[in-house]
């Protein structure tokens, strides 16, 4: 899932501006289940918005919507009447929905309400731990289920550096090594000899280094649609 958190209230007070009317958009999947960006906390920061700016004698006329998702088109297409009476449109959706409902709103002003921090689960209630950094080159059946890429403080794919002591990085006393994890799960499926295969170098090319990247099926592609 893509974990956020919600900025401070002040500064999306600033990105509101001069808008009079304010249209705080939740979203119901990721950010949802994260608690940042749901109907719940849609209705919050509206709530919190219209205080605070009627505490600074600047009151507004803000509302809040929610969709299911912000990321794909059908979803915001039921937004567009709403959005079109509105000055600004905070979305609190990752940067993926406020990008989707950027190209499908040019001419409304849209501003975040989160920060999108990374591709994470929820480890217990109230902590959400980063697991994956979308690289494009999974190497996850060579090291167990243990991605070094995004749990390795220095992202290494050829075992621990001198610093890890203990099962602990040198990085964080309170972080696990994610290459002892790594042996710990090989030894414990009776496959260490895939320790000791040399990894080459990472091709970054194929992950966000080598620009905006795009997946192309096309099986799936409509008769008629533009070539890719």
């Amino acid at each position: 899932m893509i974990v956020g958190e919600q900025k401070p209230l002040q500064e999306i007070k600033e990105l509101i501006g001069d808008g009079k009317k304010v249209l705080v958009a939740g979203c119901g999947t990721c950010v949802a289940v994260c608690f940042a960006g749901g109907e719940r906390e849609a209705e919050i920061l509206t709530s919190a918005l219209n205080l605070s700016f009627q505490v600074d004698g600047q009151p507004k006329d803000i509302e809040e919507i929610m969709v299911q998702r912000q990321c794909e088109w059908e979803y915001v297409e039921p937004l567009a009447d709403k959005i079109v009476e509105h000055d600004v449109v905070v979305s609190l959706a990752c940067g993926i929905g406020v990008q989707t409902l950027v190209e499908r709103f040019p001419d409304t002003w849209i501003v975040p309400g989160l920060n999108t921090t990374f591709l994470g689960m929820p480890q217990e209630q109230g902590i959400w731990v980063e697991r994956c950094q979308a690289c494009g080159n999974c190497i996850l059946a060579v090291t167990g289920g243990i991605c070094p890429v995004a749990r390795c403080s220095k992202q290494l794919l050829n075992g621990p550096c001198g610093g890890s002591q203990n099962g602990i990085c040198e990085v964080d006393p309170d972080m696990e090594c994610a290459w002892q994890l790594v042996y710990d799960r090989l030894s414990r499926m009776g496959r260490l000899d895939l320790m000791v295969a040399f990894q080459p170098a990472k091709d970054w090319s194929v992950s966000r280094d080598g620009g905006p990247r795009k997946i192309v099926r096309k099986d799936l592609l409509m008769l008629g649609e533009a070539e890719y």
